[in-house]
């Protein structure tokens, strides 16, 4: 069952309730450094210790499908600006069940990623100063960023965009010492050539199997990219925000992404010990030998795990504020005071420390099992995102053309493209033993929170 009615109103009045406060300078430095997210810095060693060099193949394949799903999701997101963004899109779409599904399955994964990178952050400050507990650390980080997400949106945009500042000048700085260090031109450094590319197995040194388990990891390493366009709808030009961000996604993802894993696995062995136990970053840096460099990267490792923590905040209450407004969900998570929806942040917030809690608390069972739970949520709402987008465009052109500032490129090609692609992922976590957990986990999840959605939906039709 479609209806646009109830969408289009409630989208109107979410531009009137929230403020407008972020600039376009808040906006384009989210959108740049929103691509740089800790999953690049903490999680890609994984990747590089199954794949080894072809990581950088795996970066590229996910890398090209993440194009795609912000491309579309740029296209409707400047036709129909909202914080509810794909949720929102959804409900348009396909209907208000759809818009429910992806957005509480989107919720609960920021809130829970808001609880994993606190635990990130505290494991790196109690690293410098051990004997202090990890729990007071994460504590102090939860209240720091929900109280500047709760006094304006302006304190998130900037507090992102010091963030993102650093992390893309440490990105910038890292491909720099790199490049001269693969060039032979670092003083002390002797050009690797292709011997890391080639050695210790090949550029393929487990095969197949080892590509696929990286590409995998490299899929999940570029969550948090869609900040930008919940972010967009409380900017100061929301369209031309967007349709900027998204234009300039392909060298971001490009330059950040893929470049520097080419510079990690040709000037250091992929089998290092020390890619997994200190990150690939950290461990390239102490491989040239540059002083203090290491240390340094840990410093931006800890800011990208407080920016994604801030944004995570910021997003999942957007999201939970959208809902409500759409009537799908507590009434109170909608209030808004000085243009903020505080019940939405503080609930966020909550959540996200009972994560932490369950973490210490119930780390053998009850914690994985929400860790399982969000593994592909990120899949479920680019599919949703692709299935919106297929809608919604020919709905545009015989509507209102005027609204497609962006286009999908080779529509609707590419879309059915970015489909199979999606489809064969999920093809791939069920053939991996570690992935198929947490695609049968996040499939459960799903399904239930669309019958829900279902049931609420019928109920209002007849209502």
């Amino acid at each position: 069952m479609q209806n646009s009615t109830p969408t289009e109103t409630p989208a109107k009045a979410e531009d009137v309730a929230l403020s407008h406060g972020l600039k376009q300078r808040h906006l384009s430095m989210i959108a740049l450094g929103g691509v740089i997210g800790a999953g690049l810095f903490v999680g890609s060693g994984a990747g590089i210790a199954a794949a080894g060099p072809s990581i950088v193949i795996a970066y590229v394949i996910s890398g090209l499908l993440v194009m795609l799903v912000m491309r579309m999701l740029g296209e409707m997101s400047a036709a129909y600006p909202s914080s509810g963004t794909f949720s929102a899109h959804a409900e348009r779409a396909i209907g208000p069940w759809a818009g429910f599904t992806a957005g509480w399955s989107f919720w609960v994964l920021l809130c829970t990623a808001v609880g994993l990178e606190g635990i990130g952050a505290a494991k790196i400050v109690t690293g410098w100063l051990p004997g202090t507990p990890e729990w007071a650390w994460v504590a102090l980080f939860m209240v720091v960023f929900c109280g500047a997400n709760l006094a304006a949106v302006k304190n998130f945009g900037e507090f992102e965009f010091w963030f993102a500042a650093l992390k893309v000048g440490a990105i910038a700085l890292f491909l720099v010492l790199g490049g001269l260090a693969i060039a032979g031109a670092l003083p002390g450094t002797d050009a690797p050539g292709t011997a890391n590319l080639t050695g210790a197995g090949g550029f393929l040194p487990n095969g197949s199997e080892g590509l696929i388990i990286g590409l995998l990891a490299s899929v999940f390493a570029y969550g948090g990219m869609e900040t930008v366009t919940i972010a967009a709808a409380e900017s100061e030009n929301p369209v031309s925000g967007v349709a900027r961000a998204v234009r300039t996604a392909m060298w971001r993802i490009a330059l950040f992404y893929i470049g520097s894993m080419a510079v990690v696995v040709t000037l250091i062995p992929w089998d290092s010990e020390e890619v997994v136990e200190k990150g690939p970053y950290v461990a390239t840096l102490d491989h040239l030998g540059i002083p203090g460099a290491g240390q340094l990267m840990n410093v931006v490792v800890l800011v990208a795990l407080l920016s994604a923590m801030n944004a995570n905040i910021y997003g999942s209450s957007r999201i939970a504020y959208s809902l409500v407004r759409r009537g799908q969900g507590p009434a109170a998570l909608g209030r808004v005071s000085d243009g903020v929806p505080r019940v939405a942040v503080l609930a966020s917030s909550v959540f996200g420390f009972v994560c932490v809690v369950l973490s210490y608390w119930r780390p053998d069972d009850v914690f994985p099992w929400l860790l399982n739970m969000i593994g592909a949520v990120i899949l479920v709402v680019w599919i949703l995102i692709a299935a919106s987008q297929l809608r919604l465009r020919r709905r545009l052109e015989r509507e209102t053309p005027e609204k497609l500032v962006v286009r999908m490129w080779a529509f609707p090609v590419l879309t059915w493209v970015a489909m199979a692609g999606m489809a064969g992922i999920f093809v791939l976590m069920a053939r991996e033993p570690d992935t198929r957990v947490q695609l049968y986990s996040t499939g459960v999840m799903t399904l239930l929170l669309a019958a829900v959605g279902y049931a609420w939906q019928r109920r209002r039709a007849r209502a």
